[in-house]
This record gives structure tokens, C-alpha cells and sequence, in this order.
């Protein structure tokens, strides 16, 4: 874009194309460049809000938006001198800031508690606040932290603290961890108290039908012991041969001596 001034005064700002334009002394054209300009601030010390010293440097990019207020501002529309007033806003508004939170919102072990963003954007809105205050014809299009540091004096108490801290999140992990260990247990334990509980019952179920089918063939199997013993044998048998199988066994090996004790023409077919 393009600055057009009469006899030194502005008069209108024009784009790209073909204008008229009276001669020199009377009017005289001064561009300027629309596109965004990026700018950074010095590496500065400030005192956050529990008194820490915090090492910050701001980085933003800026553009003109009304070339009649810049024009006046800033002689012959210079860029340079447009910066070396934005370095000065720049420092007053971010010391305000800074001096607003505390250490941990810079610096912290668990993300969570960082208010990089919230910071960011409010040393934005006060940088713009104070070049529309001084009509500079300055937009700030976008504003965010380079780089932070820590004075060597400050060093090692800060990672004590951030190490203080990691170690109550670890602690916090730990407990609820073991917490939940304990109750899987707990739990575990407990469902196998009602297994055996019932497994328990099961068998006392099964040795009493035992014991009563036992009562009643007892007096049986007392009036005629071979025959219990028989039965006891056949049964064995009828067990150890209930699947198909192949056995080669010794005939005179109890309960197998029974096959060894019939003519086999009565074995019936």
C-alpha cells in the first residue's frame, strides 16, 4: 500500500493500480508494507507473583492496519522505529503480567497446572490495548513465549521443588494403586471363601448319600462277604473297561483273575 501526502500532510492511502498523483513538492508517495512483521523482545528478568525471578522472552508477529495513523507515528513509515516502540510495550506489559502468577504456572511437573496460553494471550490483549491507546495503527496478530529460564540463584530450589512434587504425584499413584490391589484381593479372597463354602457343602451332600447307599447294602454285603468282594471286583472291571482299550495285563492281577475264572464257552456272546 501506499501513503499519499500534500505538501507533508496525509491526505489518503492508496492500493496497487494505476493513480493520479500531483508533482513534487505538492504531493509525495511513501509505501508501505502490509505483510506481517515479526518482532521479538530481549531476553529480560522479571519477579513473578511468589517472588521468583523468571527469565522470559516474547515473540509476536504485527502488521499495519490503518496506514494514516501509522504514517504520523512513525516518520517516513519506518519499520524499525515502529519496533523500538513495540519493545518498550512489549516490556512493560509482560512484566505486569508475569508479576500476576506464580512460578508453578510457568514451570511445572504435571501440565495440568501451566497457564503458558492463558498468559500468552493476556500480554496480547494488553500489547494491542496499548497501541490502539497511542493510535500506532498496529494490529498484533500473534503473540506467544519463546523462551524461559532461571537465574542460576533460583536453579536448584526449583528442581527441588518440581523433584518435591514428582515424588507426592508417585506417592498419590503408589497408594492408589495399592488401594486397588486391596480390594482385588479382598474381593478374590472372597469369592473363593464362597467356593469352598460350597464346594465343602457338595462333598458333606455326596458322602451322606455315600453313607446312606452304604447303610442300606451293608447288611447285604455282610450276610455274603465273597459276594461284596465279587461285586467290589466285577466293578473294578467294568471301570478299567469302559472305554475301548487294549490291555495286557497278567490274568492273576485282581480284578483281571475273574476273566481267567470262567470256561470261556459259558462266556455269553
Amino acid at each position: 500500500m501506499a501513503i499519499v501526502t500534500t505538501f507533508g500532510r496525509v491526505t489518503k492511502s492508496v492500493g496497487a493500480g494505476l493513480h493520479f498523483q500531483l508533482p513534487w513538492p505538492i504531493q509525495k508517495i511513501y509505501k508501505l508494507d502490509k505483510r506481517i512483521q515479526i518482532f521479538e523482545d530481549k531476553f529480560s528478568e522479571d519477579l513473578t507473583a511468589d517472588n521468583n525471578n523468571l527469565l522470559t522472552q516474547v515473540y509476536l508477529g504485527w502488521r499495519i492496519s490503518d496506514p494514516t495513523e501509522f504514517f504520523p507515528r512513525f516518520p517516513s513509515a519506518s519499520t524499525t522505529a515502529a519496533e523500538r516502540m513495540l519493545e518498550g510495550i512489549v516490556r512493560s506489559v509482560k512484566s505486569g503480567v508475569v508479576g500476576k502468577y506464580n512460578l508453578a504456572d510457568f514451570v511445572n511437573a504435571d501440565p495440568a497446572q501451566l497457564k503458558l496460553t492463558q498468559i500468552e494471550e493476556e500480554i496480547k490483549k494488553g500489547v494491542q490495548t496499548q497501541l490502539e491507546l497511542n493510535k500506532c495503527g498496529i494490529e498484533v496478530v500473534f503473540l506467544g513465549i519463546k523462551k524461559m529460564g532461571l537465574p542460576e540463584s533460583v536453579t536448584q530450589a526449583v528442581f527441588e521443588r518440581m523433584s518435591s512434587e514428582r515424588n507426592v504425584l508417585s506417592s498419590r499413584y503408589q497408594y492408589e494403586g495399592e488401594a486397588e490391589a486391596q480390594k482385588i484381593r479382598a474381593s478374590a479372597e472372597r469369592k473363593a471363601a464362597e467356593i469352598l463354602a460350597e464346594a465343602e457343602a457338595r462333598a458333606k451332600e455326596i458322602r451322606a448319600e455315600g453313607e446312606a447307599e452304604a447303610a442300606q447294602i451293608l447288611p447285604i454285603f455282610q450276610q455274603n462277604p465273597e459276594l461284596a468282594v465279587f461285586l467290589l471286583r466285577l466293578d473294578a472291571l467294568q471301570q478299567a473297561l469302559k472305554e475301548k482299550a487294549t490291555l495286557i495285563l497278567d490274568q492273576r492281577t485282581p480284578p483281571f483273575d475273574l476273566l481267567g475264572s470262567f470256561p470261556t464257552n459259558n462266556i455269553p456272546k
